[in-house]
């Protein structure tokens, strides 16, 4: 059994002075969580000692695993001459070079420092740009902590309908105009997409879409979805904004490379900060001119008192410079070992069950049902409570990955570590069909 005594001792001390014991939802599990202690490459060790292979990479941010000794080099060079500054500096210059002459589509970038304020001034500039106030999302994606774009991010079964997707307050709060201002897609449905897009084309600023998103099960869009995501803002005069925070992972040009299809704008995050905290928009340089200052105030001001600092602009560029058209292609194709060798495993368990993702990302669904969208990929009680059993018994195997199944691979990680996920993945399945716990 996973011993926990520190943790708990942890958490006890969390919850006098946290609400909920910690600063991040995500990280929680009943009744407390595992509390980290130290990381080194593909490994994470628990405040127990307790040594696991981590599938989880700080939810796919860290591409290179934990401590890689070129980025902690580095890192500790820059915070001996400072850690942040009054001025930009010459390390925020060579991260943007980098990254615009890696993507087509970036013509110009913006640092900052999560994902979520990625996404927030990309909608920003689509709306000053357009002069339009609506916004359309596809249901069930998850884009950060921004009101407009968390809606109808988990709208229940008991709301969904036989119409169009219904628009729902993710946040108890959420002002009614927020939701009025929200235009809700399905998932991998072009021409339902279509049909209410253009049911709105004199009040559209943009779609914002991922084409791999995680809360929608981490379901590769259909590209001919997104071509038709592409062809409809571009007739509306609306602009197709990319959220890659996650996806970027996927391909050497992100997943608009891997796609084919250039949007006007993109958010990135994750892996481009090197292990640090990080974010970005990018995109045209008509659009992205709208936050110049040279002339004045500019359309859409943008400040950030951390905004760029040296350490994650160092960190960052070091970080995807490791990550050339071969390596992209080498922890690649891991994935495909992951996902093949995963799906073989539900097999020889004899569970229902499948592999989804793309590029170095994963999720486990323990359903044989057709996935597409947010809808089919819910969780039935039944596959919640498989899920858990088996994502614990791969913890409790020396495997971390997600609660909700969810994963990625690291460039330190080879086919063994592949191998031992597979066994240990078998083992869990075979544990819960014994238990029962395999959903029909």
């Amino acid at each position: 059994m996973i011993k926990r005594d520190r943790s708990k001792a942890l958490f006890e001390r969390a919850v006098k002075v946290m609400p909920g014991g910690n600063s991040r939802t995500t990280v929680w599990s009943a009744p407390f969580p595992l509390y980290a202690a130290r990381g080194a490459g593909c490994r994470i060790w628990d405040v127990e000692g307790v040594e696991r292979l981590d599938f989880l990479n700080n939810y796919t941010a860290l591409i290179h695993g934990h401590a890689h000794p070129a980025i902690t080099a580095a890192v500790a060079a820059q915070i001996a001459n400072g850690t942040c500054f009054p001025m930009p500096t010459e390390a925020e210059v060579a991260h943007a070079e980098l990254l615009c002459a890696r993507i087509p589509s970036f013509e110009r970038i913006r640092f900052a420092n999560t994902g979520s304020e990625a996404v927030m001034m990309a909608v920003k500039l689509a709306r000053a740009h357009t002069g339009r106030a609506k916004i359309a999302k596809t249901e069930g994606a998850y884009h950060g902590s921004y009101d407009p774009v968390e809606v109808s991010q988990d709208t229940p079964p008991a709301l969904w309908g036989n119409g169009d997707p219904p628009t729902t307050a993710y946040t108890k709060g959420t002002p009614k105009g927020i939701l009025d201002d929200t235009i809700v897609i399905p998932f991998n449905n072009a021409e339902q997409a279509e049909r209410i897009l253009r049911a709105h084309r004199h009040e559209l600023a943009c779609v914002l879409v991922d084409p791999v998103p995680n809360r929608t099960g981490m379901l590769p869009a259909d590209p001919a979805y997104l071509a038709t995501l592409r062809r409809v803002t571009q007739e509306l005069g609306a602009l197709l904004v990319f959220d890659e925070v996650i996806s970027f992972r996927i391909g050497y040009r992100g997943a608009q490379g891997a796609f084919g299809i250039e949007p006007d704008l993109t958010s990135v995050g994750k892996i481009m900060g090197g292990g640090f905290a990080v974010g970005a928009v990018a995109g045209k340089a008509e659009f992205m001119a709208l936050m110049d200052p040279r002339a004045g105030k500019p359309a859409v001001p943008h400040g950030g008192t951390f905004n760029a600092n040296p350490v994650t602009m160092i960190a960052g560029r070091i970080a995807m410079e490791m990550m050339d058209e071969a390596a992209f292609a080498r922890l690649n194709g891991l994935g495909d070992r992951l996902r093949r060798q995963a799906g073989e495993a539900f097999a020889v368990a004899g569970v229902p069950g499948q592999i989804c993702g793309a590029g170095s990302l994963f999720r486990l669904h323990m359903t044989a049902r057709r996935l597409f969208d947010y809808r089919s990929a819910i969780l039935t009680p039944a596959e919640s409570a498989a899920t858990k059993a088996v994502t614990e018994a791969m913890l409790e195997g020396g495997i971390l990955i997600s609660p909700q199944g969810m994963g990625c691979l690291s460039s330190v990680m080879g086919e063994a570590e592949v191998d031992r996920f597979t066994e240990v993945l078998l083992a869990a399945l075979r544990a819960v069909a014994a238990r029962g716990l395999a959903a029909e």
